[in-house]
């Protein structure tokens, strides 16, 4: 039996990727701080993956570290040998190396910057090293370089984020702010739930090029199941078990005019993908104990809108569902990154002539035409594809999933 330690593992997609690697049992091992001795000396496993806040804490427990963990200091994987000993080694490295690889991004020559001094950054510092930067800095709350002198190292060509902080279920926070860092070329986080954090939104806002760790945790998966099982596995599997991942967890998040379509296309999307289906208007009348109507009536736009961006942070935090929003919704700033950090989001688009008005308290006020011509420019912004909606629910609904691949 294999599996992942940890202490809180609800975000974990490796079950997923580690069935497509080696058909093996493979479980969460949620263990508090105080039981971490005890589990460790059952020894009820033939291999584990090691991940927040256990990376070092395990040291004392192994009777072998590979080279590549002693020079760490951090393992993320042991293996039970033949005689029952503890063997450690850090596969980090490997995925974080492939990561940057990936993206194409130069090291050599910068300057980088690695929020985190735990155990995941320890790897991210060893790669950069070895790809050439010409200073790597890590950044604590307390020490020497920390988040109120931030500003001595607005000259770093790169930034890692290695910390908590921006994971499911907290999803939305950052960090730190990108302002004042002009310098950068990219921007790494090797959270990799969800898909896109707040910090690598802020990087894309600001024209930097950022990515986010799914690619580091699959790269590292396959390294780990390698020493599982005793073999080598090609490296073309990661490619594909990465584009798998992203199909089956990343939302389906649906926008458009009220009246387009979103939930009947919604729930035929959902029905051929086997996934749940939420309509954000429903949820918040249920939320709220009263209609659409009834809201604006009592409370204006405003405390809809605000009621609506809560039952959006809630929907689109979760992984792998299909999520229909309110017509409205593109016209909060905020709901931006809060639709986009876990989603494919589809623009609907469907010829304002064709509309429905009832039961829409914003369409009958503004009326369709004036409204869709508003909110055009927002859904494009929103958006990763736009979809014609005009014609039968299956074929709109057919153009999503041709999309999806």
């Amino acid at each position: 039996m294999y599996g992942l330690l940890g202490e809180h593992l609800a975000h974990s997609f490796s079950p997923q990727i580690h069935a497509r690697l080696g058909g093996y049992e493979y479980r969460l091992f949620e263990v508090a701080p105080q039981d971490l001795a005890a589990f460790l000396a059952a020894r009820e496993f033939q291999g584990i993956n090691v991940t927040i806040p256990y990376k070092k804490a395990v040291l004392p427990y192994l009777a072998a570290l590979s080279d590549s963990a002693r020079r760490i200091g951090a393992v993320n994987t042991i293996v039970k040998r033949a005689d029952g000993s503890l063997y450690g080694d850090n596969t980090d490295y490997d995925g974080f190396l492939y990561m940057v690889r990936r993206s194409g991004t130069a090291v050599a020559g910068k300057k980088a910057v690695v929020l985190g001094t735990g155990g995941a950054s320890e790897p991210v510092a060893a790669v950069l090293s070895d790809l050439g930067a010409r200073e790597v800095v890590k950044i604590s709350r307390t020490g020497e370089n920390n988040y109120q002198n931030l500003a001595r190292h607005f000259d770093a060509g790169l930034l890692v984020n290695t910390t908590p902080v921006g994971m499911y279920p907290q999803n939305g926070r950052a960090p730190l702010s990108l302002a004042g860092f002009g310098a950068l070329t990219a921007v790494f986080d090797v959270i990799y739930n969800p898909h896109r954090t707040a910090l690598t939104l802020d990087a894309e806002r600001r024209g930097i090029p950022a990515f986010t760790g799914l690619s580091m945790l699959v790269a590292q998966a396959k390294r780990a199941a390698e020493l599982f099982l005793g073999r080598d596995i090609p490296d073309a599997r990661v490619e594909t078990i990465l584009k798998a991942l992203l199909r089956e967890t990343q939302n389906v998040v649906l926008v458009g005019m009220p009246g387009c379509g979103k939930t009947t296309v919604g729930r035929a999307v959902a029905a051929a993908l086997s996934r749940p289906f939420f309509d954000a208007d429903e949820a918040l009348e249920q939320d709220a104990g009263k209609t659409i109507p009834d809201i604006f009536r009592q409370e204006g736009e405003a405390g809809f809108r605000a009621r609506e961006t809560e039952v959006l942070r809630a929907l689109c935090r979760q992984s792998g569902a299909v999520v229909a929003t309110g017509g409205g919704a593109v016209t909060v700033p905020e709901n931006f990154d809060i639709l986009r950090q876990n989603s494919r989001v589809f623009f609907l688009n469907r010829d304002a002539k064709v509309l429905p008005t009832d039961g829409r308290p914003v369409s009958q006020r503004d009326g369709v035409q004036a409204l869709y011509e508003k909110r055009l420019p927002l859904y494009r912004a929103v958006c990763d594809r736009e979809v014609d909606a005009n014609g039968s629910v299956e074929a709109v609904a057919a153009r999503i999933l041709e999309a999806l691949g």
